[in-house]
């Protein structure tokens, strides 16, 4: 069966069945042969365009080492997840693409690091504060979409408590002070975050205005970290997600995001300033 949209991770599995091919000293049309499958087939499931079962690649190109063999069946676990999909499919008039890899991450992932420069990140965030911040780009989405939107946000969080996911979050003091609907929706939004905060699974740290310079200026992103695999950064700009892969890459965003925890306040100060400036908002 072919799918329009390929995956992120539908990709990196297509892109590791393609590099054993080559290590097999194999071009496209040989690879196909020695499959049984047709050279168009072969090029959609190495692009993530086809679902297949990895096995037959496995045994067809003699791969016998063994964490070589775990991480392509844990991709191709993965990558065949239910729950993202039903989610895709629930809401796929307000997903984009990108956000699709995005939400397909999150759900499968077993830590997030997350940086949020201006807003509560959307797996964070009350109803009201997510209809506030979405009606905020009213231009871009009706308001039928702003509310499934707003659900679908509503959605994503059971992940913090029915999965095994960590989440490590670091909030600029920007977020918690932006008035998003009025100051009684930002004050529930506040005291939202005091109650996961001192959840098992979730540590939650402000780097304040008087930190000064710190590794976050440059904006919003999520370090996405699995089971297997290695991570892949998701950086937040206005209007799209870019995913970065690359081991460098990668290696630079967690360098930073262990210097901004390192900046900020303790996850029991960090709960402190959260509640002074409840208070102060009335």
């Amino acid at each position: 069966m072919s799918d329009i949209r390929p995956t992120l991770l539908r990709r990196r599995l297509g892109a590791a069945l393609k590099t054993l091919r080559v290590r097999a000293g194999l071009n496209l049309a040989e690879g196909a042969e020695l499959l049984g499958v047709s050279g168009p087939t072969l090029s959609k499931v190495e692009n993530g365009r086809q679902r297949t079962d990895p096995e037959r690649f496995l045994t067809a190109y003699g791969v016998t080492d063994a964490a070589r063999l775990a991480e392509i069946r844990e991709i191709a676990k993965l990558s065949d997840g239910s729950r993202h999909q039903s989610l895709y499919v629930q809401y796929k008039d307000v997903i984009s693409d990108r956000f699709a890899d995005f939400l397909e991450m999150e759900q499968i992932a077993t830590r997030m690091d997350l940086y949020a420069a201006l807003l509560i990140p959307g797996v964070l965030q009350t109803f009201d504060y997510a209809s506030a911040a979405l009606g905020g780009i009213s231009v871009w989405r009706t308001a039928r979409e702003t509310r499934a939107s707003a659900e679908l946000r509503m959605k994503r969080q059971e992940i913090l408590t029915s999965s095994p996911l960590v989440m490590r979050c670091v909030l600029d003091e920007a977020c918690l002070r932006r008035e998003l609907g009025g100051p009684s929706v930002l004050r529930r939004q506040l005291e939202h975050l005091l109650v996961v905060s001192q959840w098992s699974n979730i540590e939650l740290q402000v780097i304040p205005f008087k930190a000064g310079m710190h590794t976050g200026l440059d904006g919003a992103y999520t370090i996405f970290h699995f089971e297997i695999g290695s991570p892949v950064v998701a950086v937040e700009p206005l209007t799209t997600t870019h995913y970065l892969e690359k081991d460098d890459q990668v290696a630079r965003y967690d360098a930073a995001f262990d210097r901004l925890r390192t900046q900020a306040l303790g996850p029991e100060a960090s709960r402190d300033f959260i509640a002074r400036i409840a208070k102060e908002t009335l």
